[in-house]
């Protein structure tokens, strides 16, 4: 799950070529999440629509633009190099810091999902929902989960990976199937259900402005494709395969979506639906209509599982890609350190620090779910700013570097790109909006608090990276991690400079001059280029 990273192209020999069904199948695998079900679930037929709909100008648009910005920019960074490349280092910090921060923030929302699982675990579920919606209770487990991972990651990539492979199994594939396969029969079976059917409810009321505000958070269901974009120089004829391995992605994960929600909703009256339990209440009822209330318990510890396997995924990825740019010259000294294990022990620590701050929001909001849903939102529209600056990072260098080789293109030409990528650019924009409007369906407190808190937000965590990028110091920068992080091409002998980022006096002094050591690349060549940052926009 690491946003920000990637790594360089396999070469032809060294692996075998993926096909359509296999690039397909990890893209699914990288996106369908049940957490968000619930919400969805107030729609009823409706999220059909709206599932359709955030495919169509998100998921599609950011699976073929990351192919080919991952086949255009392979070399480590992610984001940060990919929008580094377009508008100058200062951006494409602040990008990747915004990967690091959103799933900073996403973590007390989905490990308190991880604690309403754990709390379904006993035989009786009326003091089952009312431990899990207990405050205490809540903050308890989300920090003890948290740390747990912490100390895993800790412990390195290798042993994180080996959790987050069975726990996903266990956690996600298996439930989802069991709660597709209950809804359908459900259905088939001819029981009372929650919603009425028919086509003309599938279209939602557009006169209901308060609609759209659960709604825009369908966008980050879809996030993290660009994860795989890198896999793309590893198909059988890319050109071809990538394309319809997204389509085919595409339209399972948003079935898998559909047939998901609507199960929750066949079950689950409108009125009742709670973000943080409904998904464990739906499974108990269906597990009472066919006789296998014995289930209960064994659902309730796989999604516990599937949860712990997801966050130390999350915990290591985006901290090791953070903690890679910071060794560049772009974070302080204290940042860089890396354990025994490599992991970066610093920013994990610090991370940790924030979240458990962001867990004793629990006790100060009225209802677990107001802060669910404040966190939730606030997660968005951080993670939708680094989504519109890849999009437009994108657009721009088909301009800006038209001969640059690239294994994938977006089909179409400079006319593609604008109608994909300004599809997604557009998409996420209207989400970014719609977030910050207060959902009519749930209750936050203050509205305008509510509203205050997503601004003040947004503002303190733009504000930090680009506050740390100003000041910056030589002294930031060691010789490993120039090694480590390659220049951008406008840095590059010969190159022209970026468009309209010439170089001040102030930026020449930012970096040491290189010995020849420390231009040495990993493949033992020597790069004459210097690393140190350009003027920005």
């Amino acid at each position: 799950m690491e946003s920000g990273t990637t790594r360089k192209p396999i070469a032809a020999s060294a692996a075998p070529k993926l096909g359509v069904l296999t690039l397909a199948i990890m893209n699914v695998t990288a996106v369908v999440s049940l957490r968000g079900m619930p919400a969805e679930a107030e729609y009823g037929l409706t999220s059909i629509f709206y599932y359709t709909f955030a495919a169509v100008f998100f998921l599609i648009p950011v699976s073929l633009v990351a192919a080919e910005l991952a086949t255009g920019w392979p070399e480590k960074g992610g984001v940060f190099r990919w929008v580094g490349e377009a508008f100058g280092p200062r951006w494409g910090f602040l990008a990747i810091f915004l990967v690091w921060i959103e799933s900073t923030i996403w973590f007390p929302t989905v490990l308190t999902y991880g604690a309403v699982a754990l709390a379904f675990v006993g035989p009786n579920q009326t003091w089952d929902q009312s431990l899990s919606g207990n405050k205490f209770y809540t903050i308890l487990i989300v920090l003890g989960l948290y740390w747990a991972a912490t100390f895993v990651s800790l412990r390195g990539l290798k042993t994180s990976s080996k959790i987050s492979k069975w726990a996903g199994l266990i956690g996600t594939i298996i439930p989802a199937s069991l709660l597709i396969v209950f809804g359908l029969t459900y259905l088939a079976s001819g029981r009372p259900l929650q919603i009425q059917l028919g086509w003309d409810k599938v279209i939602p009321d557009f006169s209901q402005f308060g609609n759209l505000v659960l709604a825009a958070s369908i966008f980050l269901f879809y996030a993290g494709m660009e994860m795989n974009a890198i896999h793309v120089v590893d198909a059988k004829n890319p050109s071809r395969t990538y394309p319809l391995a997204i389509l085919i992605a595409s339209v399972t994960t948003v079935v898998l979506f559909v047939l998901g929600t609507l199960a929750i909703s066949f079950i689950i009256p409108k009125t009742q639906i709670n973000l943080t339990q409904s998904l464990l209440v739906s499974y108990r009822d269906f597990f009472k209509v066919f006789g296998m209330a014995w289930l209960s318990p064994a659902i309730a510890v796989a999604l516990f599982l599937g949860v712990l396997g997801s966050v130390t995924v999350w915990v290591s990825g985006p901290s090791a890609a953070l903690g890679a740019v910071g060794r560049a010259g772009y974070l302080p000294p204290f940042f860089q350190r890396l354990n025994s294990h490599g992991a970066p022990s610093h920013i994990l620590i610090v991370q940790g620090m924030v979240v458990t701050f962001l867990a004793l929001m629990f006790v100060i909001l009225p209802s677990v779910q107001a802060a669910y849903q404040i966190l939730s939102q606030l997660t968005s529209t951080l993670y939708l700013l680094m989504y519109m600056l890849m999009f437009s990072a994108a657009i721009y260098l088909r301009y800006s570097e038209p001969h640059t080789k690239r294994a994938y293109r977006v089909p179409g030409g400079e006319v593609g790109m604008w109608v994909i990528g300004g599809a997604g650019l557009i998409g996420a924009l209207v989400a970014f909006v719609l977030s910050f409007i207060p959902p009519s369906q749930i209750k936050v407190g203050s509205p305008m608090t509510y509203v205050l808190i997503l601004i003040g937000g947004n503002i303190l965590f733009v504000a930090i990276p680009l506050i740390l990028y100003a000041q910056r110091k030589a002294s930031w920068r060691t010789a490993a991690g120039a090694r480590d992080m390659a220049p951008f091409n406008w840095e590059k002998p010969g190159a022209s400079g970026h468009p309209g980022a010439a170089p001040t006096q102030g930026d020449e002094e930012a970096w040491p001059p290189m010995t020849p050591h420390d231009r040495r690349q990993p493949d033992g060549r020597t790069d004459d280029t210097r690393h140190h940052p350009r003027g920005d926009h």
